[in-house]
């Protein structure tokens, strides 16, 4: 699709502009620029009577004599931003124009034209207009069938996947969505080279900061919309403009919006394939951790279901994939790892922990609580059968899924290497007991934030409690709070965006060997694969950055907690 302006460049190339013979004299650099109007003038002053992006037409008669007031009526309309000015010679100028004019167009940008032929103005503008006009209905004709193609994709309830391929499609640039730490959901290259488009796209996709919800960053060549519903943001869609010296044409801009807005829809009404009874444990769930309904309507709706939570101890518990990549815990190669792999090993997480809590003779509701956790609230006649509960639904739990491994390819292993250490790929977590329904809440959510900090403990445990998780685990339970992330951006921010801006050096990597290692700098250096004099300076580049002291105790602590907490903020 063509931009809405013809360009200078075009302009003179059509046929009223070529009968008159035109000749480019100066500001060749400027004949990509856009022309909004062409304007017919003959006074001196007229700049201040344009708004930018006219191509000015003059006989030169009523233009200053003197070199003084050439320079200066040239240098008002670049001013204003005019596209360019054509003179036509044989009234005021015979051979050309002067070279002071020319000069001062050449040193502006500003394309200056001599039409050595006369012809009338009206036939260039009626032209221009025309082209002008011409390309406003097809600007509009493009807008009506992106209007038409995402409401046809909303009602569908297209997957993100095709919605970025028609985005990509109708725009003929590649296009990218990804979730709030800058993690890619899904992307479409439109034609070109994938792994260059997405190659160390986290350092760069921060590096792409636009001023508004939809706005365009010409630094980067990225327009940039958020997309969420209901307050809730949860992502960017980002598309390409490969005209960077140019903003794109408002239709990319309505174009982009109506992808966002369809991929927020699909996410609200988007629902995996359940039974009548399991979307009744899911309705209740969510409706204890949201507060969503009264508790006495709760356990009303669960009695009917054979759920019996009044007068029980009552225990949340979690479970949970450790990765939140499909690929990156596969039982087997060639497993599915397309789009619809997500949804399909939540769907069989969310079976065999169903199937565990009856293996191991326990009453629930389970369901799944988010796109990656299956929460079970597990009410137990007893408090003091509390633990022998959590140790048997676990086992019950691990043998499900490791009898169902061989007969389902796609079902993740029970560990996997991780920085040599072995991980189980499943964890399960639980909060703490509690004695009422009004309490469950702080169980579920306790479990919940529990398996999220267990992420990174390569324990093999069959069940994950509070007193389990550390540090790391604390600061895993509080990666959603504004101050922790405060803290981090405060300590860490300058060192994170030096590096976005120089992916080589990555210094991040640097203070985290020298901490890792009780401020060693031998061992770090070596660990780093440095020499000790470069591991030396990068130290002091460090320092000079955060405006550190990397010999202070208290200092290296805080940077210490503050790496722990961007790990815990950060998915794996």
């Amino acid at each position: 699709m063509s931009p809405v302006f013809p360009t200078v460049r075009e302009v003179l190339a059509l046929e009223p502009v070529r009968h008159g013979a035109p000749r480019l004299v100066a500001g060749d650099a400027g004949l990509d620029r856009p022309v909004r109007w062409v304007h017919v003038a003959e006074v001196p002053d007229i700049a201040t009577l344009l708004g930018g992006g006219e191509l000015v037409l003059t006989t030169g008669i009523g233009l200053p004599a003197d070199d003084a007031g050439l320079r200066a009526f040239v240098g008002d309309l670049a001013g204003v931003g005019v596209s360019g000015l054509v003179v036509e010679l044989g009234r005021r100028y015979v051979s050309g124009v002067p070279r002071v004019m020319a000069a001062a167009a050449e040193r502006r940008g500003l394309p200056l034209v001599e039409l050595r032929r006369g012809t009338p103005f009206v036939r260039i503008t009626e032209a221009v207009h025309a082209l002008i006009v011409d390309a406003q209905l097809t600007e509009l004709r493009a807008t009506e069938e992106i209007h038409q193609r995402f409401t046809e994709l909303s009602v569908e309830g297209a997957e993100p996947a095709e919605v970025l391929r028609q985005a990509a499609e109708l725009a003929g640039c590649p296009v990218v969505l990804e979730n709030l730490s800058r993690q890619v959901l899904a992307y479409d290259p439109a034609g070109e080279n994938a792994e260059l488009l997405l190659d160390g796209w986290e350092q760069h996709s921060r590096r792409i900061r636009p001023a508004g919800r939809t706005a365009y960053d010409p630094d980067s060549g990225w327009l940039v919309t958020t997309v969420g519903a209901r307050g809730q943001d949860w992502g960017r869609l980002l598309l390409r403009w490969p005209a960077a010296e140019a903003a794109p044409p408002t239709r990319l801009t309505i174009l982009i919006e109506r992808a966002a807005s369809t991929l927020a829809l699909g996410r609200l009404i988007r629902r995996d394939a359940e039974g009548l009874e399991r979307q009744i444990h899911r309705t209740l769930l969510t409706a204890l951790i949201d507060h969503s309904r009264p508790v006495d309507e709760v356990a009303l709706r669960a009695k009917a279901l054979g759920v019996t939570l009044d007068r029980r101890h009552l225990v949340g518990v979690v479970v949970r994939h450790r990765s939140d990549d499909p690929a990156g815990d596969a039982a087997a190669p060639g497993a599915d790892t397309g789009p619809e792999a997500g949804p399909a090993r939540l769907r069989d997480l969310a079976e065999a922990v169903g199937q565990a809590v009856r293996d191991a003779k326990l009453t629930a509701l389970t369901s799944a609580v988010d796109d990656q956790a299956v929460g079970a609230l597990l009410a137990l006649p007893d408090p003091a059968a509390e633990e022998k509960s959590l140790a048997a639904f676990a086992t019950a739990l691990r043998r499900v899924r490791l009898d169902a491994a061989p007969a389902r390819p796609s079902a993740p292993r029970p560990a996997r290497p991780v920085d040599g250490a072995v991980r189980p790929a499943i964890i399960v977590a639980a909060g703490s007991g509690v004695g009422s329904l009004r309490e469950a809440r702080r169980s579920l959510v306790e479990a919940r934030q529990i398996a999220e900090a267990a992420r990174r403990d390569p324990r093999d445990l069959p069940c994950f409690r509070l007193p389990h998780v550390g540090l790391a685990g604390l600061l895993h339970l509080l990666r959603d709070e504004p101050r922790l992330q405060t803290f981090v951006e405060r300590e860490l921010g300058a060192l994170l965006a030096y590096d976005a801006q120089h992916p080589r050096e990555q210094l991040l990597g640097t203070l985290r060997a020298y901490l890792e290692r009780g401020r060693n700098k031998s061992a770090a250096a070596s660990a780093a694969h440095l020499s000790r004099p470069a591991f030396y300076e990068r130290l002091a580049r460090i320092g000079r950055i955060l405006d550190a002291d990397l010999d202070s105790v208290d200092q290296c602590l805080s940077l210490h907690v503050a790496l722990l907490a961007l790990d815990a903020v950060r998915p794996i």
